[in-house]
């Protein structure tokens, strides 16, 4: 049995979607905090149990005879976030699963300047010392970001954040049908992925010209200072915290670090990767 984490979630969903396609329902289970809203699952077959990161005893009853466990990475960040992840894998393991997935990013490193990222790394470091196979998927940057930083450019004609540098807008999708492969597959790789991106990296300065194209009303991009910025989010009341974590990807891809694009998630998917623009053009609709 393949069981995925979260499998109500945004990711979590769609890799259930697309398992559903290549291996029987029956071979299929979830783990989530509230059963009730799995329930169309329930119905298409897909075994649904409670399973919560911060009770041990939960995912011990929802790993149950699976033999590969999704760990799909928590919302959180920090040691909150590596202790739940923590807690799933050794769970995973106690089960007696025979691999370990996890949904890390491309990105992930230990000196990053996005709070994620040292976390993913973290939780790569504790895969790696485990006696467990285990497949740490490298995911590009998910796609669906890029609408929350547009902010009113469709009103005002400006593209307004902080400096920004290259990324590998990937669609949740895309990531989605992969990991599906890969669990499908059952040990197509060992350790981490190569990295799991579309095949290009573009920053805030494309997707206006993007934005422009899809509209036909010029969007230009405007780089406001970091405090600026970070001022203007905690005024529309984001918490101080929060708006210093999403500074942080920008100073992140100002340095490169989400820069890294291959080839190897179209090779998976044996098709070419959903570019920004689709996502975009669904996402103003």
């Amino acid at each position: 049995m393949i069981v995925i984490t979260g499998g109500t979630g945004k990711l979590g969903s769609q890799v259930v979607d697309q398992l559903l396609h290549r291996v029987p329902a029956g071979e299929i289970g979830v783990s989530v905090r509230e059963p009730g809203r799995a329930a169309g699952l329930a119905e298409r077959g897909v075994r649904v149990r409670r399973g919560d990161f911060t009770n041990p005893a939960s995912l011990a009853e929802a790993f149950e005879g699976a033999s590969q466990v999704l760990v799909v990475s928590t919302d959180q960040s920090g040691e909150a976030a590596v202790s739940h992840h923590i807690a799933a894998i050794e769970a995973a393991r106690e089960a007696g699963v025979k691999r370990v997935l996890y949904t890390s990013h491309q990105a992930a490193a230990e000196d990053s300047l996005f709070a994620p990222m040292p976390d993913h790394a973290a939780t790569e470091r504790h895969l790696a010392a485990s006696d467990t196979p285990f497949t740490s998927l490298r995911n590009g940057f998910y796609a669906s970001t890029v609408p929350l930083l547009l902010g009113r450019a469709l009103e005002t004609g400006e593209l307004v954040a902080p400096a920004d540098g290259p990324v590998s807008w990937t669609a949740h999708a895309d990531l989605a049908e992969a990991a599906a492969i890969v669990l499908a597959a059952d040990g197509r790789f060992d350790g981490p992925t190569p990295p799991l991106t579309a095949p290009v990296a573009l920053d805030l300065e494309d997707v206006a010209g993007i934005l422009t194209e899809l509209t036909g009303r010029s969007v230009r991009r405007v780089v406001a200072g970091d405090d600026e910025w970070v001022a203007g989010l905690t005024a529309h009341g984001v918490p101080a915290g929060q708006a210093a974590m999403l500074l942080g990807m920008f100073h992140a891809a100002r340095r490169g670090e989400f820069a890294t694009t291959g080839p190897d998630l179209e090779a998976l998917l044996e098709r070419p990767a959903t570019p920004l623009r689709s996502v975009l053009e669904e996402a103003i609709q």
